[in-house]
């Protein structure tokens, strides 16, 4: 996004929500892939506590009473969703407490939810926009066509630069590299040149800058609807993409950019304006209890998520320590790798469950883009040892079944 700057493409759309909003600069996914996250977000659950470990995975129907489109159209809102709902299905079901405004795709998608918006109604609304880019970049990489329209292909001059922590760091986990081998339709760039790297940058951006284009569309007619003073809207995404950075081009990895997030709460008039929060979120546990919180609503008391709705009114708030991301490769497409994360305030652990360096301590105060794995350095070793205490606890108080290193 042009509001965290980055120079080489440009979001008014989101930069607008972020101008009236607050920016949660810490935001992470629950898990790094489409299903997984998306069943965290509208469960408020980590995905290995309800099975939900793979694409293709739906939400326990035990569950279906509390999840979001049930929980609010229980609270006499009228709940409608267009878009991706992935969780298994492509599109949303009528079992999810939403009405189906558009099915998976980009195309129409604006028109659908800005007729939603138009109607006349006495009761309150819950509105999921749900779009698919810029998540098109894996079509282009195997250079396929884009559903909803391609990219032309421009001079590399014209094209961004490659980021600092493009190279492969030293003692990287060899688990990625492992993974990557046995799936070259979604790693197709294994063999890519700097120049194409560049080209696959470009593209991405270029999407993003599509999709931003459509959401400016949706709030123009909250705008145009006299609704921005009495509607809450919250910004995010359920995974990022590698992007080039240490030669990855998907999500699944532990990587920033594969699990750091954006997370962006504006309810103008009540959230703090144009300021940029620290605090640690998880948006697959912390979104339904902050809608519930916004909206009157009780918040379900087995979630473990919290709102943070002091945090975006600019309230101090005791707010948490740190936060887990967990991942997985599956198996037929994968060879089963698993991983789990923890970010604290200055440093991140992440850990792979086989390879060679499957643990890596980051100082993500000195070095963002996780260029240098101090967990092959002794004088580390308390700190390791602390971050490595913090995910077992974690994994015991979940019912997560996997196995942290003790030394």
């Amino acid at each position: 996004m042009s509001c965290a700057g980055n120079r080489d493409l440009e979001t008014p759309a989101v930069d607008r929500l972020a101008e009236s909003g607050v920016c949660f600069e810490n935001a992470y996914c629950a898990f790094p892939l489409c299903t997984p996250s998306r069943a965290s977000l509208f469960s408020g659950f980590m995905p290995h506590e309800i099975g939900v470990m793979q694409n293709g995975n739906p939400i326990p129907e035990e569950l279906r009473d509390q999840e979001m489109g049930n929980l609010f159209n229980a609270a006499g809102y009228d709940c409608g969703y267009a878009g991706k709902w992935h969780v298994p299905e492509g599109s949303i079901t009528e079992e999810h407490g939403f009405r189906k405004l558009h099915d998976f795709g980009d195309i129409g998608l604006a028109g659908a939810c800005i007729e939603f918006l138009k109607e006349e109604r006495e009761q309150p609304f819950l509105l999921v926009a749900s779009y698919d880019n810029p998540h098109n970049i894996c079509e282009w990489a195997r250079q396929q066509n884009l559903p909803y329209g391609n990219i032309p292909r421009v001079p590399l001059d014209e094209c961004p630069n490659l980021p600092a922590n493009f190279a492969v760091q030293p003692f990287a986990p060899d688990a990625l590299e492992f993974e990557k081998s046995f799936n070259h339709e979604i790693h197709p760039t294994q063999h890519y040149t700097d120049e194409d790297w560049r080209h696959f940058r470009h593209a991405y951006f270029r999407l993003t800058e599509k999709v931003d284009a459509e959401i400016g569309r949706i709030l123009d007619q909250v705008r145009e609807q006299n609704l921005e003073e009495n509607t809450l809207i919250i910004f995010t995404s359920d995974h990022g993409d590698g992007h080039g950075s240490h030669h990855w081009n998907q999500k699944s990895s532990l990587y920033e950019e594969s699990i750091r997030i954006p997370f962006i709460v504006s309810f103008k008039g009540v959230t703090a304006a144009d300021r940029k929060e620290s605090g640690f979120v998880s948006n697959g546990l912390d979104i339904l209890p902050t809608m519930c919180d916004y909206a009157g609503i009780e918040i379900p008391e087995n979630l473990r998520g919290r709102s943070v709705r002091k945090l975006a009114e600019g309230h101090a708030d005791n707010w948490r320590e740190e936060v887990f991301v967990e991942t997985s490769f599956p198996k037929p497409a994968y060879r089963g790798t698993q991983g789990r994360a923890v970010r604290t305030e200055r440093f991140k652990y992440s850990v792979y469950s086989m390879g060679r360096y499957r643990e890596q301590l980051i100082d993500m105060e000195n070095d963002p883009g996780e260029m240098v794995n101090l967990a092959v350095e002794s004088r580390y070793r308390g700190i390791l040892q602390d971050h490595r205490d913090r995910l077992s606890r974690w994994c015991g108080e979940t019912g997560d079944s996997f196995k942290v290193p003790c030394e």
